[in-house]
C-alpha cells in the first residue's frame, strides 16, 4: 500500500486551510473550456519556420473518411489498439510560415480569410507581410483564406502551385476554385516536381489525394523537413495503414502509392515532417512498424 511520508502529510494538512474558505473554494474561478496553443516555432538551419493552428474541428463517423476498403472489425481493432473512439476524431488545420531571412513564404491558408488572419497575428506576423503563398493543393481548407470576396488576404504576394493541380481545377468549375484562385491567376507561378519554388524549397510529388497534390522538401544549412501536407490525414488510420483508402482522396490508388513512397522516404532518411491535418502542432518523425508507418511527435528535438 502506498503511503505518504508524514512530512508529505504535514504539508498537506498546513495547506488545507488555505483551500477553502468556509463552503466556498478560495480560489474559485469560471470554467474556460478546452484551448490549444496557436503556433509553434523553431529554427530549421538558416530557417525559422511557424506552424499555425487555424482552426480545429471534431469529425463524426472516422471508418465513414478513413479505411473505406477494410471491415469494420479491423477498423475497431486498429482503433483501440490505438487508444482512438471508433465515434469520432479531431482535425486540425495547420499553414506554415517560413521565414528564409529573404522572404516570408506561407504555406496553404486554412478555411478562411479570418482564421488564418488570426492565426497569422497571434505568431506576430500580419497577411501583408507574406511575399509568397504556396498552395499545396486546392482543397477548400488550404485555398479557403486566399480572398476576403474580392480582396486579396495577402496583398503583397505572389502565388506558386502545381500546374496539374491548377489545371485540373481550373476545368471543373469548381465554386471555390472560381472565387478563391481565379482571380489570382496573373500572381500565380507554377512548379513541377523536384523544382524550387524558392531557393531551399523543392516541390515533391504526391499526387493522388488530388491530381497535382504535392510535398515541400525545405533544406537549409544541411537540416531537411518535409512539409507533406495531404499525404497522411491521421497519425494512425493513414501511417499505419497506408494502403487504406480515404474518403477525400481523389484517385484513391495513386494517393496509397504516394503515402508508402514518401513515408518510407522520411523513414529511411529520419527526416522530420509537417502533417497539415495531424494533431497540432503536426510535427514528428515517421518510423516503420509492421507493413507500415509510425508517427513519433517531436519532443524538443527542434527547440533551437
Amino acid at each position: 500500500m502506498f503511503t505518504l511520508p508524514r512530512r508529505a502529510l504535514l504539508r498537506s494538512a498546513l495547506a488545507a486551510p488555505f483551500v477553502t474558505l468556509g463552503a466556498k473554494a478560495f480560489a474559485e474561478a469560471p470554467m474556460l473550456g478546452a484551448s490549444f496553443a496557436r503556433h509553434r516555432r523553431f529554427t530549421l538551419g538558416n530557417f525559422e519556420v511557424t506552424n499555425l493552428l487555424a482552426g480545429t474541428s471534431t469529425w463524426d463517423g472516422p471508418h465513414g473518411i478513413f479505411g473505406l476498403n477494410i471491415s469494420d472489425d479491423e477498423f475497431e481493432r486498429v482503433s483501440a489498439e490505438n487508444f482512438l473512439s471508433t465515434d469520432q476524431f479531431q482535425g486540425y488545420f495547420t499553414p506554415v510560415v517560413v521565414n528564409t531571412g529573404a522572404q516570408l513564404i506561407l504555406f496553404d491558408t486554412g478555411l478562411n480569410p479570418a482564421s488564418i488572419t488570426d492565426a497569422l497575428q497571434g505568431a506576430g506576423y500580419s497577411p501583408d507581410q507574406i511575399d509568397v503563398v504556396v498552395i499545396t493543393h486546392m482543397h477548400g481548407d488550404h485555398i479557403g483564406g486566399l480572398m476576403d470576396g474580392r480582396t486579396p488576404v495577402f496583398p503583397n504576394a505572389r502565388y506558386v502551385t502545381g500546374q496539374v493541380e491548377f489545371d485540373h481545377w481550373a476545368g471543373t468549375g469548381n465554386d471555390g476554385f472560381e472565387r478563391k484562385v481565379r482571380p489570382l491567376v496573373d500572381q500565380i507561378s507554377f512548379v513541377a516536381p523536384d523544382e524550387d519554388a524558392v531557393s531551399g524549397i523543392t516541390a515533391i510529388n504526391a499526387f493522388g489525394h488530388t491530381p497535382g497534390h504535392m510535398a515541400y522538401h525545405l533544406e537549409s544549412d544541411g537540416a531537411r523537413l518535409l512539409l507533406f501536407a495531404d499525404l497522411a490525414n491521421h497519425h494512425v488510420w493513414s501511417l499505419a495503414h497506408p494502403e487504406w483508402e480515404v474518403r477525400f482522396d481523389i484517385d484513391k490508388e495513386s494517393a496509397a502509392d504516394s503515402r508508402r513512397r514518401v513515408l518510407d522516404m522520411l523513414a529511411t532518411e529520419r527526416i522530420p515532417a509537417v502533417g497539415y491535418h495531424l494533431p497540432f502542432p503536426g510535427i514528428g518523425f515517421v518510423d516503420r512498424r509492421d507493413e507500415g508507418f509510425h508517427w513519433v511527435p517531436e519532443a524538443g528535438q527542434l527547440m533551437r
